[in-house]
C-alpha cells in the first residue's frame, strides 16, 4: 500500500473519530454515557474518537443508533460507503446548528423523518394541484371596493 493511500485511510479514521466526538458533544453526552448507550467499552470508544481503532460496520451502527444519526453517515465517513451524490446530510446539519435548542433540533429531525417516510410510501401531497384563484378574486373585490 502506498504512503498516500495509507495517509488517506488514516485521515478518514481520524475524521470519523472527530465527527463522532462532535456529535457526542452536540448531544451533550459524556464518553461514558455514549459508550453505555452504544454497548461498547469506554476505552474502545475513546480510541475510536482518537482515530486509533477502526470499528466494524456493526459497531458504527451501534454508535450511530446511540447518537440518533444514520449509520450511513458514519459508513461514509469511515470509507465503507461512497459519498452520496447529493452531498447533503440534513440531519447532521440540523444537529450542528448552534442557533437552535436541542429540543428544536429533535423536533425538526422528527418532522424531516416523517416527510421521508411519507414520500417513501409513494403518497402524493394532498395539495398537488395549484390552489384556486380565490386570493386573486379577493384582491380584485378589494380593488372594486376602493
Amino acid at each position: 500500500m502506498s504512503d498516500g493511500v495509507k495517509d488517506d485511510i488514516d485521515r478518514r479514521w481520524n475524521d470519523l473519530g472527530d465527527f463522532i466526538r462532535e456529535q457526542r458533544s452536540i448531544g451533550q453526552l459524556s464518553l461514558r454515557k455514549l459508550s453505555e448507550m452504544a454497548g461498547v467499552s469506554n476505552p474502545y470508544l475513546s480510541q475510536i474518537e482518537r482515530g486509533l481503532r477502526r470499528p466494524s460496520a456493526e459497531i458504527l451502527q451501534q454508535i450511530a443508533r446511540a447518537l440518533e444519526i444514520s449509520s450511513e453517515t458514519l459508513y461514509v465517513r469511515a470509507g465503507i460507503l461512497e459519498e452520496p451524490t447529493e452531498g447533503v446530510d440534513p440531519i447532521g446539519e440540523i444537529r450542528r446548528d448552534p442557533r437552535i435548542s436541542e429540543d428544536q433540533k429533535m423536533s425538526l429531525i422528527r418532522i424531516y423523518d416523517s416527510f421521508l417516510k411519507e414520500n417513501s410510501m409513494g403518497s402524493e401531497p394532498e395539495n398537488s394541484e395549484p390552489e384556486s384563484s380565490e386570493p386573486e378574486a379577493e384582491s380584485s373585490e378589494a380593488e372594486e371596493a376602493s
